[in-house]
C-alpha cells in the first residue's frame, strides 16, 4: 500500500488506468497539484471520472480481476506463453506466493480506486458549484469507493480500511480492519446512495453509458449481503434490481435480451443493453501502447483469450484473431456445458477445428483445445488505422453485473431462506428459457449448476466457489488447500516496513 496511496500531486490521481464508460473523455493534461485544484464544476466532473477510469483497470502484468479469477477457477487454468509466465500459472496451480502472482496489481487497482474516491469525498464539500450535481457526485463515488472495498475484502479478507486520504508520514503506521468492520462502511456507502435523492434511477446510454445509477447500487448490495449470507436482505435488494423475472423492470430499465449469444457483440447497439446493471466499458480509440499498458483504453482480455497462432485453412473458418493463448477452458467446463445452447458462445473449440483442417493453431501453456469464446478477438473487431497498438485496443466490453446474474443470486437467496418458492423457480427458469431450455425446480445445486453455465469465464465462478464452501472440493486437484487459499496473499512488497501484517492463512499473524 505504501506504493500506492502515496500521491501527492493530483496529476498522479488522474493518470487514466483504463477505461470505465462512454461518458469519460474529459483527460485533464498537465500538472496539476491537489492544493490549487477542485475549484469548480468541471474539475469535480474530472475528479469523479479519474474515480471512474480504475473499474476497468488493467494491470502492467497483463492482470485484470476477470482474468486472475478465470484462472483460479475450475472452469480455467492460467495459460500463456510457457513455463516462465507466472502470473496467472502461479494462481492456476495453487502455487503463488506473497510475491508471485497477480495479487499486488490487483491490490493496486482496489487501493488506487479508494485513494481517488477519498480524495472526492474530502474535496466535494468545498467546490462551488450545483448543490443537486455534488449531491450525485457523492453518491456515485460512495457506490465506487464500495465497489473497491468488496473487490478487496473478498480476495485478501484483512485490509486496511481508509475512509479519507492518508499522507506521506501516515502511510506507513496504517493496519488493517476487521473484515466485519469493512462490510459494515460498504453497506453504509451504499445505503447512502440509495437514499440520494439526486442519484438517478437510469441514465442515457449513449451519453453516460456505465455511469452509477441507484440500480447498480441495490445490485452491488444484494451481491455483498450474498457473501455475507444475509439471506433474507440480499432477496429484498436484489428483487428490487430483477422486478418480475422475465419482464421489463420499468424503475431501472432491466430486461434480459432476447439472444445470449448477442451480450458478446461489441458493436454500439450491443453496448450498455436492457441486461447490463454495471457495464466497464472499453475503446478502440484511446491509442493506447506498450509504454503504459494500463493506460489503454482497450480491453486487453480480447488478445490475451485468442489461440496462439491461430491460421485459417478454409474459408469458412472463424476469423480470431491470433492471440496468446491465456485461460484455456478445463475439460471440467467443457463437459459442464458441451450440449448446452450456451456453448457456441462460450468455448472455442479449436481442437475441432484443427481436426477437421479448418484451422491451426499453436499450443501455448496447460493448453486444452478449447479457449474463451466470449472474449477472444476477432478480426472483425481489430482497430484499423487506428493510433496505438492494435492488440491492446479492442472496444469489446465487460460486464460486472448483468441482469441474469441478479437472477440467479436473488433465486439462491431465496431458496436459502426457505421463502417464495415460485419466485425462486421464476428467475430461474427466466434464465433457461432466454436460451431455449425447460423449466426446472429451483433447488440450489440447480441454481449452481445454471450460475456456472451461464457466467462462465465472466470472473464469478472463483468467488461462486469460495462463499459456498464449495472451493475445496473443486479444485482440490490443482493444489488448493481448504482454510488458506480462500483468500489471496497480502502482497509482500506491501508488507516491507510497514505495520500491515500478512494473514494467518497465509503463515502471518493477521
Amino acid at each position: 500500500m505504501k506504493k500506492y496511496i502515496k500521491y501527492i500531486a493530483f496529476a498522479a490521481a488522474l493518470q487514466p488506468l483504463s477505461s470505465c464508460s462512454d461518458f469519460l473523455e474529459p483527460k485533464p493534461k498537465g500538472l496539476d497539484l491537489e492544493s490549487n485544484y477542485y475549484l469548480n464544476q468541471q474539475q469535480a466532473f474530472n475528479g469523479l471520472i479519474a474515480v471512474y477510469d480504475v473499474v476497468g483497470w488493467q494491470g502492467g502484468n497483463l492482470t485484470t480481476k476477470v482474468g486472475a479469477m478465470c484462472a483460479a477457477s475450475d472452469d480455467h487454468l492460467g495459460g500463456g506463453e510457457g513455463t516462465g509466465d507466472k502470473t496467472f500459472t502461479s494462481l492456476s496451480d495453487y502455487v503463488l506466493t506473497p510475491a508471485i502472482g497477480p495479487q499486488e496489481d490487483l491490490w493496486k487497482k482496489g487501493y488506487s480506486g479508494i485513494f481517488r474516491a477519498n480524495t472526492l469525498l474530502q474535496k466535494l464539500p468545498g467546490v462551488p458549484m450545483d448543490e443537486s450535481l455534488k449531491l450525485r457526485y457523492t453518491a456515485e463515488t460512495l457506490v465506487l469507493r464500495a465497489y473497491f472495498n468488496f473487490d478487496l475484502v473478498r480476495l485478501f479478507k484483512n485490509i486496511p480500511l481508509l475512509n479519507e486520504t492518508v499522507s506521506p508520514d501516515e502511510m506507513y503506521n496504517i493496519t488493517q480492519a476487521a473484515p466485519e468492520d469493512v462490510y459494515k462502511q460498504i453497506e453504509e456507502d451504499l445505503l447512502a446512495a440509495i437514499a440520494e435523492p439526486n442519484l438517478p434511477n437510469t441514465v442515457p446510454a449513449a451519453t453516460e453509458g456505465g455511469r452509477i445509477t441507484k440500480g447498480i447500487a441495490h445490485a452491488l448490495l444484494g451481491k455483498v449481503y450474498m457473501y455475507e449470507k444475509k439471506y433474507a436482505e440480499a432477496a429484498a435488494e436484489l428483487k428490487e434490481v430483477n422486478g418480475t423475472p422475465g419482464q421489463l423492470n420499468a424503475t431501472y430499465g432491466y430486461k434480459l435480451i432476447d439472444n445470449f449469444g448477442d451480450l458478446w457483440k461489441s458493436t454500439a447497439d450491443v453496448k450498455f443493453n436492457s441486461e447490463s446493471i454495471f457495464e466497464v466499458g472499453y475503446t478502440s480509440t484511446s491509442a493506447g501502447g506498450w509504454s503504459c499498458i494500463a493506460c489503454t483504453e482497450g480491453n486487453i482480455l480480447n488478445i490475451m483469450t485468442g489461440p496462439r497462432g491461430y491460421t485459417t485453412k478454409t474459408a469458412n473458418a472463424p476469423d480470431y484473431i491470433s492471440g496468446w493463448s491465456y485461460f484455456p477452458v478445463t475439460k471440467s467446463l467443457f463437459d459442464a456445458i458441451h450440449y448446452d445452447p450456451r456453448y457456441k458462445y462460450t468455448i472455442a473449440n479449436l481442437d475441432s477445428l484443427k481436426q477437421y483442417g479448418i484451422a491451426d493453431y499453436t499450443p501455448g501453456a496447460q493448453n486444452t483445445g478449447w479457449f474463451l469464446e466470449k472474449f477472444a478477438g476477432r478480426k472483425s473487431n481489430t482497430p484499423v488505422g487506428a493510433a496505438g497498438a492494435p492488440e491492446l485496443n479492442y472496444p469489446q466490453n465487460m460486464y460486472e453485473i448483468r441482469l441474469a446474474d441478479t437472477y440467479l443470486l436473488e433465486a439462491e437467496a431465496l431458496v436459502q431462506t426457505g421463502t417464495d418458492q415460485a419466485r425462486a423457480d421464476a428467475l430461474l427458469n427466466a434464465v433457461r428459457a432466454r436460451v431455449g431450455l425447460g423449466p426446472i425446480t429451483a433447488t440450489l445445486l440447480n441454481i449452481k449448476n445454471e450460475r456456472r453455465l451461464e457466467l462462465a469465464g465472466e470472473g464469478h465462478r472463483w468467488f461462486d466457489l469460495v462463499r459456498w464452501g464449495d472451493a475445496a472440493a473443486a479444485l482440490a486437484d490443482r493444489g488448493f488447500v481448504a482454510g488458506k487459499h480462500e483468500i489471496l496473499p497480502i502482497p509482500l512488497n506491501e508488507l516491507n516496513n510497514t505495520k500491515l501484517e500478512q494473514s494467518k492463512e497465509w503463515g502471518g499473524t493477521k
